[in-house]
C-alpha cells in the first residue's frame, strides 16, 4: 500500500487507488485555500472592477449633447421638457435650465417635430391670441386682445433689429365716441433693452418711432416715446435755440467719415492696407441766413423804356379871334406861309414841345394836355444759405515706407519718390472735392510706421487649447483605466496568485524528471540539479551550514562521481526492490 501510494504520488497522471475520491476543481480548491478576508478582497475588488468598466462604457457610447433652444421663459421650457420626455428622448439642461441640449443626431429632427406642435411658443404673443376667442367675451375683452395682438406683432419687429436684445411696446388706445372734437389721440411708449456694447443711431430710432405711428390709426410720431434700459429717452428732438444739436454732430461725423472712406478706398489698393492713415475734418456751416435786396436802375442801351400810365386831357370852346403877340410892329404882321409835309397831315397851329397844345382859332378856343409816365428798372432778390454747407476741407494722410528687398541688409523699408507723392497727393484732391477757393487743404506724409515688434509666443504643448481638449475628452476612459489597473494590481492580482495550488514535492518532482528523460545519467542530473522550492516559512540566516544541508552535498557529489550507483538506488526505489550496489 505503501508502494502504490508513493508511486501516485509521484506519477500524477496514474488513476487514483479505489476507494479515493478524486480531487475538486482548481478554482474551487483555489477559493477554499483563501481566508476569509482576502475573499470579501476579492469579491469587492471584482465588483469594483466591473462597475469600472461599466462606467467606461457608458462614457464612451455617451452621446455628444447639442443646444436645442436657448434663452426660454419657464413656461416654454417646461412644456419643451413635457414634451420630449413623452418622446422618450435624453435631455440635459444648461445656463442654468435657459438651454435645453439634446443629441446633436436629433437636434433637427426634434426642432421640426416641436415646431409642427407649436413649441416654444414664446412669451411674445401676436395675432395669434386672437385666435383663441371664448363664447361670451365682451366687447372690453375683445379690444383688450387686439391691442395686446398689437402690441405683440411690434415687439417682434421691433425686436428682428439686429442692436434690441428685449423690447416691450405699450399702447394707450382712447375710446373713440361720436363726438369729433372731444377725442383723444392715442400715444405709444418703447422700451428697448441694448445688446451690451451696441447702440442705436438716429435713423434706427427714427425708424422705429415711424413704425409704431404707422402702426396705430391717427397717431403723431410726436406722441411715441422710445427709452432705453438705462431710462435715456432717444427719441427726444433737438430745441430751435440755436445750440449744439446733435443731429449736427453725427452729420459733421458722418461727413467726415464718408471723405476718409473715400480716400483709403482709393489708397489701400495702391500702398497696402496696413500702410495708409487718412483723417479728414470738415468746417460745415449750419447758420440760417437771409437776404433781401431790392436795386433801382435806368435802362440800359436802346431797349425801349416800359410805359406805366398815360393821360391825355382836351379842351374845346367858343371864342373870337384876339391879337397875339408883344405890340409892336411885328405883331402887325401876318405870318408867313408855313410849309406843309408832302405825305401825312400838317402839324397843328401852336403846338408847345412838352405836349400842351393851345389853339386860337377864329371857331373858338381848342386846348389838348398829355401827360406820359415811364417805369423805372427795379429788382428784388431774397437769398437764403443753405444750412449744412461745407465751408472748408482737411485732409491728413500719412503714407508708410515700402519695403525693399536689400543683399546686405536683408528686409528692409524705403521712403517713396516725390513723383509718387504728387501723384498720391493728386489722387486725395480728387477723392475729396479739392476746392482752392474756399481754402480746402491737402497734406500727404511719408514716414515710417512705428509697429511693434511682436515676438511669437511659443505655446507649451500641455497649454494648447487642441491639446487640452483632446485631454479632456480623453480624461474619463483614461480615469477609468487607471481606476480599473489599481483594483486589478491591489484587489484581485493577489488574491488570484493565492488560490493557485502549491508546488510538488520533491520525489513527485524527480520522478517526472526521470520519466521525461529516456536516459538515467541525464535523470540523475536532473533531479541533482533541480531546485526544490518549498511552501514553508523563510530559514532564519546563518553561517555555517546544517546536517541537511551537508548531507545534501554529500548526496550531489556522490551523483556527480558515481552516477551509475545513484541511479541504480532511485530505481530500487521506485521498483520497491533493494538497491543493488
Amino acid at each position: 500500500m505503501a508502494t502504490s501510494t508513493a508511486v501516485a504520488e509521484l506519477d500524477p497522471a496514474l488513476p487514483a487507488p479505489a476507494g479515493q475520491s478524486s480531487p475538486p476543481s482548481p478554482l474551487l480548491a483555489g477559493w477554499q485555500r483563501l481566508s476569509p478576508g482576502r475573499k470579501l478582497s476579492l469579491g469587492a475588488g471584482v465588483l469594483a472592477l466591473v462597475a469600472v468598466l461599466a462606467t467606461a462604457f457608458y462614457l464612451i457610447n455617451q452621446p455628444d449633447y447639442r443646444v436645442l433652444y436657448a434663452n426660454l421663459s419657464d413656461k416654454d421650457g417646461g412644456a419643451v421638457l413635457a414634451q420630449l420626455s413623452q418622446m422618450n428622448v435624453p435631455y440635459k439642461h444648461a445656463d442654468g435650465g435657459k438651454a435645453i441640449l439634446v443629441p446633436a443626431e436629433r437636434v433637427n429632427d426634434l426642432r421640426m417635430k416641436l415646431a409642427s406642435q407649436g413649441l416654444p411658443k414664446g412669451t411674445i404673443t401676436g395675432f395669434e391670441l386672437m385666435d383663441q376667442t371664448r363664447l361670451g367675451m365682451t366687447q372690453f375683452q375683445e379690444r383688450v386682445n387686439f391691442q395686446r395682438s398689437l402690441e405683440g406683432e411690434l415687439t417682434r419687429t421691433i425686436l428682428s433689429i439686429q442692436s434690441v436684445a428685449e423690447a416691450r411696446v405699450h399702447l394707450a388706445l382712447p375710446n373713440q365716441n361720436g363726438f369729433f372734437r372731444e377725442q383723444q389721440k392715442p400715444s405709444a411708449s418703447v422700451v428697448l433693452t441694448l445688446h451690451p456694447g451696441r447702440t442705436l443711431d438716429r435713423t434706427q430710432i427714427a425708424g422705429i418711432v415711424h413704425l409704431v405711428a404707422s402702426s396705430v390709426p391717427e397717431m403723431d410720431p410726436k406722441a411715441v416715446s422710445v427709452i432705453d434700459q438705462h431710462g435715456t429717452l432717444l427719441s427726444q428732438r433737438a430745441e430751435g435755440d440755436g445750440g449744439i444739436d446733435s443731429r449736427q454732430l453725427e452729420y459733421v461725423r458722418m461727413l467726415e467719415q464718408m471723405y476718409t472712406q473715400r480716400v483709403l478706398d482709393l489708397l489701400e489698393p495702391v500702398v497696402g492696407r496696413d500702410n495708409v492713415r487718412a483723417t479728414v475734418t470738415a468746417d460745415v456751416d449750419f447758420s440760417l441766413t437771409e437776404r433781401t435786396s431790392e436795386q433801382h436802375r435806368p435802362n440800359q442801351g436802346t431797349e425801349p423804356a416800359a410805359v406805366r400810365s398815360s393821360q391825355t386831357v382836351e379842351e374845346n370852346g367858343p371864342g373870337t379871334p384876339q391879337p397875339n403877340g408883344v405890340p409892336g410892329a411885328v405883331s402887325n404882321v401876318a405870318p408867313a406861309g408855313t410849309a406843309a409835309p408832302i405825305n401825312g397831315d400838317a402839324p397843328p397851329v401852336g403846338v408847345v414841345g412838352n405836349g400842351n397844345v393851345a389853339v386860337t382859332t377864329a371857331e373858338g378856343l381848342r386846348r389838348r394836355e398829355q401827360v406820359v409816365n415811364y417805369e423805372v428798372d427795379k429788382t428784388i432778390s431774397v437769398t437764403r444759405s443753405a444750412t449744412g454747407t461745407v465751408r472748408r476741407l482737411s485732409a491728413a494722410v500719412v503714407i508708410n515706407h515700402l519695403p525693399s528687398a536689400d543683399a546686405k541688409k536683408g528686409p528692409a523699408t524705403a521712403a517713396l519718390p516725390p513723383e509718387r507723392l504728387e501723384q498720391i497727393q493728386a489722387l486725395v484732391r480728387e477723392a475729396i472735392g479739392f476746392n482752392g477757393e474756399r481754402g480746402d487743404s491737402v497734406n500727404v506724409v511719408n514716414a515710417p510706421f512705428n509697429q511693434p515688434r511682436v515676438e511669437p509666443v511659443e505655446i507649451p504643448w500641455y497649454r494648447d487649447p487642441d491639446t487640452q481638449a483632446w485631454l479632456r475628452s480623453l480624461a474619463g476612459p483614461l480615469g477609468m483605466l487607471v481606476l480599473g489597473l489599481i483594483l486589478y494590481l491591489g484587489m484581485v492580482r493577489p488574491a488570484l496568485k493565492m488560490m493557485q495550488p502549491p508546488p510538488a514535492d520533491n520525489a513527485g518532482a524527480q520522478a517526472n524528471a526521470a520519466a521525461a528523460l529516456p536516459a538515467p545519467g541525464s535523470q540523475l542530473e536532473a533531479v541533482v540539479g533541480e531546485v526544490v522550492e518549498r511552501p514553508s516559512l523563510p530559514q532564519p540566516v546563518h553561517n555555517e551550514p546544517t546536517p541537511e544541508e551537508l548531507r545534501l552535498a554529500d548526496a550531489r557529489r556522490l551523483a556527480k562521481e558515481n552516477p551509475v550507483a545513484v541511479a541504480n538506488i532511485i530505481k530500487g526505489w521506485i521498483s520497491g526492490e533493494g538497491a543493488t550496489a
